[in-house]
């Protein structure tokens, strides 16, 4: 398949395909034991290093708010004469679509249904009470919003500023260089390019795991056709084949396109949910759920919200950080890549401020309508999360609000292209990775189409296997296991940062020596 041709760097590429390969095979051969070493494998992670995943995540939140007013605010990525190659609206729309879309039209209706009636048992909250509900608007946003933007926040900028500043190749070492020097560059890096895609696959398959159980929810509820593993398989299938034609196409043809479409419709459901649900409940849990948030923002960012015995945190807040983590090297690739023309500071406009505070009101919007609608009719929504499975509440909110079939389906829809977009950006970021010919233009023709093929055929029969068998346990696993290396990278990236913004603060303007078309 493979010719000298196409160019492979074969330390990037062989260990993490090797690795998930073996997996794959392993799970077919027996399941049981793949599920039992992978349960050992998140215990021991979530045991020896939840506090990292917590600290690190504020200490890159804290380091955003200090460059965002410093004088490398002001400095442009691409040098003084780079001209943008996305408008504003464009730029937003990819960035918004391509990192936690699929997650939120998933887990916004569903998360909220855990917490209410199963809050930590350390803090006292009585399940269903007002109390709960503030606690779970709370934690909505705590999930959702600036914490996992943080994460993808850093990594991108350092990239754009290595890559278009410092004229650096198109690797995950050039994010390093500041702090490791030639190192980044040499078979070192290459294994860090290697461990980058491992954890990437691993979080992307937990991602299209939780869109495959919203389609497949959804065609079981509309058509009424089984949704086993059959039908799974199916829906992951589709969506492969899809994000990998449309990584092929490129990134004005394919990812600009649908990320607009994408985006376009999330307002939609917003404006429709808020104004034809509960608005005024909306409003008022959204108000009282981000005072909460703001008031324990410390002690949810450093583990010490519920007592050390109470597996809460682990189980939830860090399986998503780690979730955030395992994407955050290689989406680096894709978004610093487009962010060329901007400054710093908008840098972070685009990539932290807006998208959070999007996330916060379509977290108030369907968080809040899903609880208003589980208070009024008894705890339905509760018992249809326990008998169908959280892929069950989305489809079942719409189905309290008018106009439930045409909204269902087109919900059916956007959590196709929301994955698609997601995914199609990170496939072309890892077949760019793993190929060592010209990365120099934003052109990806230059991309080796086998290896989108064979990332995306990777990605979709892990999570195909994980959903199938382990379903929610899963989908946390897979966080868990590509967060781990993934988090030690980011670390060294925010290093990174530090360094240039010392740099700028000594002088250094970070024009670069020649221009990157």
């Amino acid at each position: 398949m493979f010719t000298k041709k196409s160019n492979i760097r074969t330390l990037v590429f062989l260990p993490p395909f090797t690795l998930l390969l073996t997996a794959v095979i392993f799970s077919f051969i027996n399941l049981p034991d793949f599920l039992t070493v992978m349960t050992s494998l998140n215990d021991w992670i979530l045991r020896h290093f939840d506090w990292l995943f917590s600290y690190a995540t504020l200490l890159l939140l804290l380091s955003l708010i200090i460059v965002f007013f410093s004088p490398l605010g002001s400095i442009k990525i691409g040098g003084k004469e780079a001209q943008p190659l996305l408008s504003k609206w464009r730029w937003f729309s990819i960035t918004l679509c391509t990192t936690i879309a699929t997650g939120i039209l998933f887990w916004a209706a569903a998360e909220p249904m855990y917490h209410v009636h199963m809050p930590p048992e350390s803090l006292d909250i009585q399940a269903n009470s007002d109390e709960a509900r503030r606690f779970t608007m709370a934690t909505m946003f705590m999930h959702w919003s600036f914490s996992p933007y943080a994460i993808y926040c850093v990594p991108s900028l350092v990239f754009a500023l290595c890559y278009y500043n410092l004229n650096k190749p198109f690797t995950i070492g050039a994010s390093l260089s500041p702090l490791l020097g030639r190192f980044a560059f040499s078979k070192g890096g290459q294994l860090i390019d290697a461990i980058s895609l491992f954890a990437l696959v691993s979080g992307m398959s937990a991602s299209l795991g939780a869109g495959i159980l919203i389609l497949s929810g959804g065609i079981e509820a509309e058509l009424g056709i089984n949704n086993g593993k059959i039908m799974m398989a199916i829906v992951g299938a589709t969506i492969v084949i899809t994000f990998v034609l449309s990584a092929i196409s490129g990134l004005h043809k394919g990812i600009a396109r649908l990320s607009n479409i994408n985006a376009q419709v999330f307002l939609f459901f917003l404006g429709f949910i808020l104004l034809l649900g509960p608005t005024a409940y909306i409003i008022s849990l959204g108000i009282q759920g981000f005072i909460d948030y703001g008031a324990t923002f410390v002690a949810r960012s450093t583990n010490q919200l519920t007592a050390p015995e109470d597996d809460w945190t682990r189980s939830w807040t860090v399986f998503y950080l780690a979730n955030w983590y395992a994407w955050a090297p290689i989406s680096a690739l894709f978004l610093g890549r487009i962010a060329r023309g901007y400054t710093v500071r908008q840098f972070i406009l685009i990539n932290f401020v807006l998208p959070s505070i999007c996330a916060i009101v379509w977290m108030s919007t369907f968080s809040g309508t899903t609880i208003y609608f589980d208070n009024t009719l008894g705890g339905a929504f509760q018992a249809s999360l326990l008998d169908n499975g959280p892929e069950s509440v989305v489809f079942m909110m719409f189905d309290n609000l008018p106009y439930a079939t045409a909204m269902t389906l087109l919900l059916i829809a956007v959590t196709f292209i929301s994955f698609v977009t997601a995914a199609d950006s990170n496939t072309d970021a890892m077949s760019r990775l793993c190929s060592s010919s010209d990365q120099s233009t934003s052109n990806s023709s230059t991309t080796n189409l086998y290896l989108k093929i064979i990332w995306g055929s990777t990605i979709g029969t892990i999570a195909w296997v994980m959903v199938s068998f382990a379903s929610i346990d899963g989908l946390r696993m897979l966080s868990n296991l590509g967060g781990l290396p993934a988090i030690f990278i980011v670390i060294i990236t925010n290093i990174s940062l530090i360094i240039i913004l010392k740099k700028v603060l000594s002088g250094n303007t970070l024009e670069p020596i020649k221009k990157i078309k």
